[in-house]
C-alpha cells in the first residue's frame, strides 16, 4: 500500500483542540510497526500556490501562505503555513498515483472539508479534496468525493457551487445535527456509491463518526469497519481507483482515534490484497 507522507506535512506542536496537524506523523509511525511488509512510504510533491488557487481565491491563498490571515486553527503560525502545501500535496500525489496505476493509495491527512473558496474554518485551511479533484480533471471524467466525517462538508459544497463544477459528485454524511441511523446508512451505502458512478473516488474516512467522539458520534467501531469495507470492496469490484485520507477524531485518548484509522487501513489492505497496483 502506497502511503504518501513527508514529515513536512505534520506539525505536532500546534496548540489546538484538533490533533489533525500532528496526526500524520503518529499514524504513519504506527502503520510501519503494524504492517512493515505492506506499507510503502512515498514522498509527496507539495502543491504550488497556483494549484491551490484551482479551488480557492488567489488572494486568500497568498494571505494564508504569507501568514497575513489566520489559518483554520485560528493562528498565524509559520509552521502551519509551511505544512499546508505538503498536506494538500500528499492527497494530490496519492490521487495522481491511483489515476495512473489503479487500486488504492492513502494520504494520511485531514483538515480539508470546511475550507471554502475564500474562507477557512473548523481546523481546515485549504480544501485538498477539491484541489485533488481539479487536478484529476484532465484525466478523469467524473470524480466522486465520499466524505464520511461526522460533520457537513460545507467547504466542499461551497467550492463546487462557486466554481460550478459539474464533474464532481459530492456525498457528505454529515449535516446540521449529525447523521442518525448508521444501519440504514450502511444498507444504503452501496446504492450511494453506484449512484455516484465515479471514475475516481476520494474517500474521507472520518474517525469522529465513532460513538465516543465528543464532537461526533453515530457509529460503533464495528459499524465503521463495515463502512470502510463496503467502500473498498465497491472500488475493488468495480475497478474504481480510490484514494483515502483521514478526517476528524477528537477522543481524549488519542490512541483510540489512531486505532480507528488503523482499522480503515486494515480494511483497505484486505480489500486490495490481490491488487498489484496497491502494493
Amino acid at each position: 500500500m502506497k502511503v504518501f507522507y513527508s514529515p513536512c506535512q505534520s506539525v505536532p506542536e500546534v496548540d489546538s483542540y484538533s490533533p489533525s496537524a500532528g496526526k500524520p506523523e503518529k499514524v504513519v509511525a504506527q502503520w510501519l510497526e503494524l504492517w512493515p511488509e505492506h506499507i510503502s512510504l512515498v514522498e509527496p510533491v507539495p502543491v504550488t500556490p497556483q494549484q491551490l488557487a484551482l479551488a480557492h481565491d488567489h488572494a486568500y491563498v497568498n494571505d494564508i501562505l504569507e501568514c497575513r490571515r489566520h489559518n483554520g486553527f485560528g493562528n498565524l503560525s509559520r509552521k502551519v503555513a509551511e505544512s499546508l502545501p505538503w498536506t494538500t500535496g500528499s492527497l494530490v500525489s496519492a490521487t495522481q498515483y491511483v489515476i495512473e496505476h489503479g487500486g488504492a493509495a492513502c494520504s494520511p491527512t485531514s483538515g480539508f472539508h470546511h475550507a471554502r473558496y475564500d474562507k477557512c474554518g473548523g481546523f481546515c485551511t485549504f480544501n485538498g479534496l477539491m484541489v485533488a479533484a481539479q487536478l484529476a480533471r484532465p484525466k478523469v471524467e467524473r470524480v466522486g468525493i465520499l466524505d464520511c466525517d461526522f460533520h457537513y462538508g460545507n467547504g466542499t459544497d461551497d467550492i463546487i457551487a462557486h466554481l460550478r463544477l459539474r464533474f464532481v459528485e459530492h456525498c457528505t454524511t454529515g449535516r446540521i445535527g449529525g447523521p442518525k441511523d448508521p444501519e440504514a446508512f450502511l444498507e444504503e451505502l452501496p446504492t450511494i456509491l453506484s449512484g455516484m458512478n465515479p471514475h475516481l473516488l476520494i474517500y474521507q474516512a472520518g474517525a469522529d463518526a465513532h460513538n465516543d467522539d465528543p464532537l461526533g458520534g453515530w457509529m460503533s467501531a464495528q459499524q465503521m469497519r463495515r463502512r470502510d469495507q463496503i467502500v473498498f470492496r465497491f472500488c475493488r469490484q468495480n475497478n474504481v481507483p480510490v484514494v483515502w485520507n483521514l478526517a476528524g477524531g477528537y477522543q481524549e485518548d488519542f490512541q483510540k482515534v489512531l486505532d480507528l484509522h488503523h482499522a480503515t487501513m486494515e480494511e483497505c489492505l484486505t480489500a486490495f490484497s490481490e491488487d498489484s497496483g496497491s502494493e
